[in-house]
């Protein structure tokens, strides 16, 4: 039984710069979902979705292709998480 209040930090996996644009895969273990991460650093403006673990290394490689692909989670601005099950 996990103690209240005791919650896992999320992980960075990997991070990197592209331009202005920050992309982040993030691990959540507690929930066990990972996460993309993409903004602007001069904006601010971005997205993030949820990716299917096996998908996570190709939508960090091409974060917007694999979200363009998903016309439904992306969302420019600051937009919550979109879950992708793909």
């Amino acid at each position: 039984m996990r103690k209240h209040g005791s919650s896992a930090p999320t992980r960075e996996l990997a991070q990197r710069l592209s331009g202005p644009d920050e992309v982040l895969l993030l691990w959540h273990p507690e929930i066990n979902r990972v996460d993309l991460s993409v903004s602007d650093v001069v904006t601010g403006e971005g997205f993030r979705i949820q990716v299917a673990p096996g998908n996570a290394m190709d939508a960090f490689n091409h974060p917007f292709a694999y979200a363009a692909r998903r016309a439904t989670a992306y969302h420019p601005g600051r937009a919550g998480t979109m879950i992708v099950d793909g």
